[in-house]
């Protein structure tokens, strides 16, 4: 296996023109464009068309993480705004226990506008209905540390009922990508989450899923392809681009997950002809737990501090490969001998060029920023048709980035 710390990002660049980026959605989610590239062979199609180009007894894993109001606005008495953008919730907590917090909680944030923020905690009201009564939520955020990029706020807030997610479902803003330069709009709320959005924590959405409808689902099942939900929580490092030279000097940004144990059995057990996750995160949250189980299998009372993913894991532990069913039943016993039903941790695992996917034998993905740990993704997965794949789309009209069309993409073995 290629080391990809010594890969130059510059190899890795394209020329997306600005009015290639899709700023809004289209009016309906499943009339976006879908680029099928397989066997160095493209194609085009429709998302609502997306079930005849997958096998019958097939599996799709999604990520049904919901993207969080993480934007914050406080107005001073002088005019001046200050933004706290919600990154993650501070000290290693995860987004689930984080954003049913009640009372206060520690994030990490950026600031905009800080140098306006002198003096003592930001303060929003706001009446709310609560408990069929109307109540005032009061919330402060105050800074409790700074970091090299970033600020530790202290959030409070009463009713003190009141969870971290009701909060900032109450006062906050969703979050649109950088590149989309506008402000997020009442559509957006709707549109920027998928339809199958459930777990509360993200910043990001998980793009690939945006062009999925019930009707997409229905034929998927209505063809015994099969779905199986797990959760990456994404976070803003998503969009981090890559500046150093060389990858060896990028430090990979670090996701949360949670898998279920019977999602895990279900991977193992169920022997799908194909084995499809719907977005980055899903196939980063799938190759993962073959890296986990892999762990588990040379070190059974490994801490689960240690067998969390860092990020040139697969590449370092790459010699010691073994069969992805030995690998996930290491996992389960790992999980079983703890009592464990679900698994809830970091991973910041890197897939570039020289990875070997483990478990996933395709991924349907967006169209992705130049210079990007994404567009990596895609590279490892197909090579340097990737150029190909990239140079269609921008010949042939597709829209790119978050709100933009996307492909079904079948691994280069």
């Amino acid at each position: 296996m290629i080391h990809p710390k010594d890969l130059s990002i510059k190899s890795f660049t394209y020329h997306l023109p600005d009015e290639r980026i899709a700023k809004y959605p289209l009016p309906q989610r499943d009339e976006s464009k879908l680029l099928i590239y397989k066997d160095g062979l493209i194609a085009e199609d429709n998302y609502k068309n997306i079930a005849q180009h997958i096998p019958s007894n097939s599996l799709l894993i999604f990520n049904n993480t919901k993207v969080v109001e993480a934007r914050l606005l406080f107005q001073k008495p002088t005019g001046g705004v200050i933004e706290l953008f919600c990154l993650e919730p501070f000290e290693h907590t995860d987004p689930l226990h984080a954003m049913q917090a009640t009372g206060s909680v520690k994030w990490k944030c950026m600031v905009g506008g800080a140098s306006k923020w002198k003096h003592g905690p930001l303060e929003k009201k706001l009446i709310i209905e609560k408990d069929s009564t109307n109540k005032e939520l009061v919330f402060h955020a105050a800074v409790a540390n700074k970091t090299t990029n970033t600020f530790v706020i202290d959030f409070s807030w009463q009713p003190s009922s009141l969870s971290f997610a009701e909060v900032l479902h109450h006062l906050g803003v969703i979050p649109l990508p950088p590149y989309i330069k506008r402000k997020a709009e009442e559509s957006d709320y709707e549109r920027y989450q998928t339809v199958y959005a459930k777990e509360e924590g993200s910043v990001a959405a998980p793009t690939a899923g945006l062009h999925f409808t019930n009707e997409v689902l229905q034929s998927l099942d209505e063809k015994n392809i099969i779905k199986q939900f797990v959760t990456l929580h994404v976070g803003a490092g998503t969009f981090k681009p890559v500046k150093s030279e060389t990858m060896a000097e990028h430090e990979m940004h670090s996701e949360w997950i949670e898998v279920k144990k019977s999602t895990i059995e279900y991977i193992l057990n169920s022997h799908p002809k194909k084995i499809i996750p719907v977005g980055t995160t899903s196939l980063r949250t799938i190759e993962s737990l073959y890296w986990m189980g892999l762990k588990a299998h040379y070190n059974p009372s490994i801490r689960i501090d240690e067998i969390e993913i860092k990020q040139w894991d697969a590449y370092d532990l790459a010699d010691k490969s073994i069969i992805t069913e030995q690998a996930m039943n290491s996992l389960i016993r790992w999980m079983n001998e703890r009592d464990m039903e679900q698994l809830i941790m970091p991973t910041q695992i890197l897939i570039a060029p020289g990875y070997i996917p483990k478990i996933g034998d395709g991924l349907i993905t967006n169209f992705h920023q130049p210079n990007s740990t994404l567009l990596l993704v895609v590279a490892a997965l197909i090579g340097e048709d990737w150029y190909k794949v990239y140079d269609y789309a921008l010949q042939n009209d597709f829209r790119f980035l978050s709100y933009g069309d996307g492909s079904l993409l079948w691994v280069n073995k």
